[in-house]
């Protein structure tokens, strides 16, 4: 018996435990489960990764799967059993390089080693059910039934499908859903006070980093990667990770050299060290966050990078602080539901609610009203959400629009489906008079 093979299933199996039995985030729980974990090698740690994220993004679908196949439904199986079976069950109909037999056999072996002897065999005869018939599996029919197809096949839960179809339309919807299967690439932002995206490009070559030049200008595409933060290219501070989605809403913000930049919810500061590079280190960024700690881990990167324009504030968004007026810039990236993000973070489909959009979407409302006041005569303020939600988004800036004196200048999103980002909302404003 292989004992890696074992070993990486059950790191996997407790990870996904952690996660969906005791609402652990899937990011936190996995960098944590693989630093205490370091003997495993780049390929085990990518396996055990595959497994976590891949079973949670598909969980409905496997979930399905299951009850088309157990006499015991999903909800009355013991936890530990139901996440073996998912994990196997994902293993079994996603990943092809995986023999089915082996994963039938490490799943009986994780069931005993855990002190389910007595359920191994139903584990086991579940699974084979599932390995001979895999590719005969009834699934509904998407003309007859559109958001249940949705919902299993792209494992979204029924209150996203129907409640992005409100606003999106159905076609929209699917794709959306659908996109967020997809593992997400890692974009660095290229730090053009140090470098150019080509030079960059080259260095990581040289790192064994392929580094490929993406649509967005200071954009570059890394695959091959494991610990970027080993990277002597990373330690000079050459660039820092950044979805294009966030680049875009700094790069709409536009701010100049010498500009007095507000970035209100600032953590991780990913915006506030583009913004830095944008205005050639030249002017005053102050990067506002209401995490103590969060404010420390942006001094230091900003540190890495070079930039010394940025002063960091410990403050509440939602209310008023005098030091922060009379900006020529003002970013609120605000606090919000997240449906962007389920590509990197899939455990947000499971742990969201609508109740925590209506919640959100009042704090939005806050936070912009109060962002409004910090804004000089004639300055700019950006309103930008990780989130595909009206409420959030479409509702909060009609709102905005209608009760102070700002302009909408312009307002887009971008879909994974359509531009290979995360799902962001920017919302561009300038104040009248």
């Amino acid at each position: 018996m292989n004992n890696n093979i074992v070993n990486e299933r059950e790191i996997a199996l407790f990870a996904l435990i952690d996660i969906i039995e005791r609402n652990g985030y899937n990011n936190i729980v996995l960098r944590k489960t693989l630093s205490q974990n370091n003997d495993l090698k780049p390929f085990q740690k990518a396996f055990i990764t595959e497994i976590v994220n891949g079973t949670l993004r598909n969980l409905i679908h496997l979930d399905y799967i299951i009850d088309q196949f157990s006499k015991t439904k999903t909800p009355k199986i013991r936890p530990i059993i139901l996440n073996i079976l998912r994990i196997s069950v994902y293993q079994i109909k996603f990943m092809d390089k995986v023999p089915h037999s082996a994963v039938c056999n490490e799943a009986v072996n994780l069931a005993k080693k855990n002190g389910f002897i007595g359920l191994s065999g139903f584990v086991n005869g579940v699974l084979r059910n599932i390995t001979r018939n895999i590719d005969n599996i009834p699934y509904p029919n998407y003309e007859k039934e559109p958001e249940k197809y949705i919902e299993i096949m792209y494992s979204m839960p029924m209150w996203i499908v129907k409640y992005f179809k409100s606003f999106l339309g159905l076609e929209e919807t699917a794709a959306i859903c659908k996109s967020f299967l997809n593992t997400p690439e890692i974009t660095a932002c290229v730090n053009t006070l140090k470098t150019t995206a080509n030079e960059l490009i080259k260095t990581l070559e040289n790192e064994d980093i392929i580094a490929l030049q993406s649509n967005t200008r200071n954009a570059i595409k890394l695959k091959n990667t494991s610990d970027l933060t080993k990277l002597e290219s990373f330690k000079k501070g050459l660039f820092h990770i950044m979805d294009e989605s966030s680049m875009k809403a700094a790069e709409t913000l536009n701010p100049k050299p010498f500009d007095k930049v507000l970035d209100i919810c600032s953590a991780p500061g990913g915006k506030s060290f583009y913004m830095a590079y944008m205005m050639e280190n030249k002017g005053k960024i102050i990067a506002n966050d209401i995490h103590e700690h969060k404010i420390q881990l942006i001094h230091e990167s900003a540190e890495r990078l070079g930039i010394n324009i940025i002063e960091t504030k410990f403050s509440d968004a939602s209310i008023y602080n005098s030091e922060f007026e009379e900006m020529d810039c003002v970013l609120l990236d605000a606090p919000c539901s997240g449906l962007g993000l389920m590509r990197k973070k899939p455990d947000i489909k499971h742990t969201k609610t609508f109740d925590d959009i209506i919640e959100l979407a009042a704090l939005q409302k806050k936070m912009l009203e109060n962002a409004s006041k910090y804004v000089k005569n004639g300055g700019k303020l950006l309103y930008s959400t990780c989130t595909i939600s009206k409420r959030e988004n479409e509702d909060n800036i009609a709102w905005f629009s209608e009760n102070f004196d700002f302009e909408l200048v312009e307002n887009f999103y971008q879909f994974p489906h359509t531009h290979n980002t995360d799902g962001f909302f920017v919302a561009l404003f300038t104040r009248k008079g």
